[in-house]
């Protein structure tokens, strides 16, 4: 035999008793199914014995349920049907037990013995006339061989325990059972071992619903359903009838798992009838069509009742009618002839409660206004009406609470019959006003118009609220307000003078004064331009309104001012140049509304709003609060201020944007002039992207410095991006980045603008492109010219043309003299004169000749266009359209892989510096570039004075020699005698 077939023959040894014969006849058959397997069970697995029938026959409940199947995990036993009913059967003879369990036709589930009498009794499903039981641990299912134990199903099962008769022939008394047998018990008490059986109904061999009631029996008598279990007990008929809630509901389904009833229908209406043959309840019951629910007994009257499911008479349903029904006693209107007429309308809706009637608590309305002097008033009604029934709490549920309904005074019932035929305003119920004691129909507050609860009707409401003082200017604003039903603003409205403000005489049109004012309104209408207008004849007000309209004005209503008393049409103000409300009128309208504390910045702010395009409103200057900013972070410092950056809550572009704020260092006194070059950044729209973005204004409350505010700028300036990246850079991204630079120049000379201060610090590196900043940024926000300041120059003089040095002003030509210096930057990574001072010598050198030299092979071409940029006489200089072109030219050329002569000069280059020397003054890493930079090279904007310096002129061999910007023998001998020259 197979160890996995031994474990469950083996296993069942553990159940060792006195009698040995009793265990193993059974338990060492059960090889492959433990249907059939007996097992000992222990008296005190039993509980709940009860004597059923003098045939020595208890029914117990047995604890563990019968074995299942074997569970490997555990290795035990897996039961089924813990505390299921058994019965327990007295083995008469225990040297024939299997005949005794053979005369038993139920499962038979095993043996027990009554500890009192002795006894050995069969463990049977429970069958009447015996002894009924709870099995706590249920029948053997199959063995585990984890656990190395049973699994048992049906814990808690319900067994019949048989007394075993004759404990020498157990198996004789067990073959008497034809049921499926558990096992054995004992009586404690008795000593009397017990078959224990599976218990099962007489008429269908099923533990069925027959038998969880059975198990019930001992737990009540006489009332079936305990009249505490009743609430809300109604008299509803002369004769002895009720009806009442039930708390607890009718029987639905047996729950195994809890070993009872699943009810359903809690806290249902029921009808209690009295009975009156108890000899003959049966027949009583037959007599009633409606499902019987069960027996109860008034406790007062000691009267038996019928208790029956309340179904409606004309419908034979648990119908609206019949919830209707139960509420009557809860309400009365104090007319029986109102109580009747809503009794008798609510019998009669047995499906839809669509035109059921109710009475309405007066307090269950507010806000009650009257509305029209024939005494109509509408009201909020708190409820709202009646939707459908919750069979979960026993109420209605209700619909459109807080509605608006009207209230209309009830003067004969034959009222509320011909209202409730009216299709367009429905009729909810009754109610009573509790000061005038009159009754009143609550109706749907509809517009008789079009059948809905319109704008005319939320309109009709206010008609209380406010008056003009004079019944035709009334009139007609109430006229507009019920004729518009679907488009609110072409009703006009009651104005109060004292909402608005800042009014002031805009022009005499011929026909009376015009005058400007805010109207503070509400929503949309919040703080906005109007116009005034005085109405001249107020008998024919139509007519004005008339003529208002032909001019295509806006009108929004009427108004008097309060000191002459005229009355006037509030209009919608229009922009003079377009005749529409724009942008411009939308920020005049905000104007009020905020303040940067100067006057020159207000002016110009609100004249860039002023003068925006319809369609350009995001790139509009705004004056933007401090208070709207945080994360406030120092990340570096310009010519003159700090640059920060921070978050802006509200966001040019989205909400919770990074942007840039450059601080102006004394802008506590900013000039006019100053301010007129910043506005330069609002002249370039959205289209500009080579130009930063330049979104407004802010003040920092601590210094009182003004702030710009600007995109920012994820890499930072074009020299920290060279430090960081060149090594990465090929020919391509040097042209493309120079030509990105070039278009931006371009678009600021194609305006008629000059920067005045290009240099590599500020231009600004984003992921995709660069972008020029600080437009005309080159000197103190509180600087004043004077006489005496005119060779005052402000920006980085490596990049100022040497025209500008001697004194000249600014043309187009010094930006593009600046733009072939950070070319050459773009070009080598190299700083111009990083290794020198730049002081006044620097200053000399630069007029007579001296350029930054490459120290890589540069392509011709290159070299060419950068010499036209430094030329010493601006009218040699090339336009910044002419290096766009050229520029552009050349990336085409390098996408489309043509073999041109730049590209040939390219590949040549490439040759030569691959084979440079280490030697080199500029070194690359890992980190990015590595130079020396002399401590006195500066390379912010500051102020620049230089006096005498030579004429401006080029190398005498600037145009004979392309392979640099300027020759290096050139270069070694620029000496000149700088005492001999009289700078200060």
């Amino acid at each position: 035999m197979s160890m996995d077939k031994e474990k469950p023959i083996k296993s069942l040894h553990i159940y060792e008793v006195s009698n040995n014969k009793c265990k193993k006849y059974n338990q060492l058959s059960a090889h492959n199914d433990v249907e059939n397997a007996l097992e000992w069970i222990p008296y005190d697995r039993i509980y709940n014995i009860t004597y059923i029938i003098k045939a020595e026959k208890y029914r117990a409940i047995w604890i563990d349920g019968n074995i299942s199947y074997w569970d490997n995990y555990s290795q035990n036993w897996t039961r089924g049907n813990q505390n299921m009913t058994v019965e327990l059967k007295r083995l008469n003879n225990l040297n024939n037990v299997a005949l005794e369990f053979t005369d038993e036709i139920k499962n038979l589930c095993g043996i027990t013995q009554d500890p009192k009498t002795k006894d050995y009794m069969m463990v049977l499903n429970y069958k009447s006339k015996m002894y009924r039981a709870i099995w706590i641990d249920g029948n053997i299912s199959y063995w585990d061989n984890y656990s190395q134990n049973w699994t048992r199903g049906n814990q808690n099962m319900t067994v019949e325990l048989k007394r075993l008769n004759n404990l020498n022939n157990v198996a004789l008394e067990f073959t008497d059972e034809i049921k499926n047998p558990c096992g054995i018990t004992q009586d404690l008490k008795t000593k009397n071992y017990m078959m224990v059986l599976n218990y099962r109904c007489k008429k269908c061999n099923y533990i069925c619903n027959t038998i969880h009631f059975q198990e019930n029996f001992i737990n009540w008598t006489s009332e079936w359903i305990p009249y505490d279990r009743f609430y809300n007990i109604i008299r509803i008929t002369k004769a002895e009838k009720y009806v009442a809630n039930w708390i607890d509901g009718n029987v639905g389904c047996w729950n195994n798992y809890d070993q009872n009833w699943i009810r359903k229908n809690q806290n249902s209406i029921v009808e209690l009838k009295s009975l009156n043959n108890l000899n003959n309840v049966a027949l009583e019951f037959m007599d009633e069509i409606k499902n019987p629910c069960g027996i109860t007994q008034d406790p007062e009257t000691k009267n038996y009742m019928m208790v029956l499911n309340y179904r409606c008479k004309k419908c034979n349903y648990v119908c609206n009618a019949i919830h209707f029904q139960g509420n009557f006693i809860n309400w009365t209107s104090g007319n029986n002839e109102i109580d009747k007429f809503i009794q008798d309308n609510q019998l009669s809706v047995h499906n839809d409660v669509e035109n059921a009637l109710e009475w309405i608590p007066y307090d269950r309305f507010y806000n009650i206004i009257c509305i029209t002097k024939a005494k109509k008033y509408v009201a909020n009604w708190i409820d709202g009406n009646v939707g459908c029934w919750n069979n979960h709490d026993h109420n209605w549920k209700r619909q459109n609470q807080n509605m608006i309904v009207e209230l209309k005074s009830l003067n004969n019932l034959n009222d509320v019959r011909l209202q409730s035929r009216n299709k367009i305003k429905k009729l909810y119920g009754i109610t009573q006003d509790p000061e005038t004691k009159n009754y009143m129909m609550v109706l749907s507050n509809k517009c008789d118009e079009c059948d809905r609860i319109c704008n005319a009707i939320h309109f009709q409401r206010k008609f209380g609220a406010w008056t003009s003082g004079n019944n035709d200017v009334d009139k007609f604003i109430q006229y507009t307000q019920l004729s518009a039903h679907n488009n609110a603003s072409d009703a006009l409205e009651w104005i109060p003078f004292d909402r608005l403000y800042d009014i002031k005489y805009n022009v005499n049109d011929g026909f009376g004064k015009v005058y400007r004012a805010i109207w503070t309104g509400e929503g949309k209408y919040q703080n906005m331009l109007v116009v005034l207008k005085s109405l001249n004849n107020l008998k024919n007000i139509a007519i004005e309104f008339m003529n208002e309209a032909k001019k295509d004005h806006k009108v929004y209503g009427i108004t008097q001012d309060s000191k002459t008393k005229n009355y006037m049409i509030v209009s919608n103000y229009r922009c003079k140049n377009c005749n529409e409300i724009c942008n411009p009128i939308h920020f005049q309208q905000n104007f009020i509304n905020w303040t940067s504390g100067n006057d020159d910045i207000d002016k110009l702010i609100q004249d860039t709003q002023l003068s925006v395009n319809d369609d350009d409103d995001i790139n509009v200057l705004k004056w933007i609060p401090f208070d709207r900013f945080y994360d406030i972070k120092y990340i570096a410092k310009g010519g003159f201020g700090k640059v920060y950056k921070a978050i802006w809550t509200d966001g040019g572009e989205y909400q919770n944007m990074p942007v840039a704020l450059k601080n102006l260092n004394n802008s506590k006194n900013i000039t006019i002039e100053y301010m007129s070059e910043i506005i330069l950044h609002s002249r370039f729209g959205k289209y500009d992207g080579s130009i930063i973005r330049f979104y407004g204004m802010t003040q920092d409350p601590e210094t009182e410095d003004y702030m710009m505010v600007l995109k920012y700028a994820d890499n930072g300036s074009l020299r920290n991006y060279l430090d960081k990246s060149y090594n990465e850079f090929n020919w391509y991204d040097k042209i493309k980045h120079s030509l990105e630079i070039s278009r931006g120049l371009d678009c600021i000379h194609e305006k008629e603008y000059i920067h005045r201060d290009l240099h590599s610090g500020n231009i600004l590196m984003f992921i995709l492109n660069m972008c020029i900043a600080d437009m005309g940024l080159c000197k103190p926000a509180d600087y004043r010219e004077s006489r005496g300041t005119k060779n005052n120059i402000y920006g980085v003089l490596p990049y100022i043309a040497p025209e500008l040095l001697r004194g000249q002003i600014y043309t187009k030509s010094a930006d593009i003299y600046s733009f072939g210096i950070i070319m050459y930057e773009i070009i080598s990574g190299s700083p111009p004169y990083h290794d020198i001072s730049h002081d006044s010598n620097l200053a000399i050198k630069i007029c007579q000749g001296l350029r930054p030299r490459f120290n890589i092979k540069v392509p011709q071409l290159i070299v060419q266009l950068i010499k036209r940029c430094l030329d010493a006489n601006p009218s040699n200089r090339p336009t910044a359209e002419e290096t766009c072109g050229v520029l552009k030219k050349w990336l085409n050329s390098l996408n489309n892989n043509n073999k041109t002569e730049l590209q040939k000069q390219i590949e040549e280059a490439d040759k030569i510096n691959n084979h440079l020397s280490n030697g080199s003054v500029l070194l690359t890493t890992k980190l990015g570039l590595s130079y020396k930079t002399h401590s006195e090279a500066i390379y912010t904007s500051r102020l620049l004075n230089f006096n005498n310096l030579p004429e401006p002129k080029n190398s005498d061999d600037y145009y004979e020699q392309n392979d640099n910007i300027i020759s290096e023998k050139f270069s070694g001998s620029l000496q000149i005698d700088i005492s001999q020259l009289n700078i200060n």
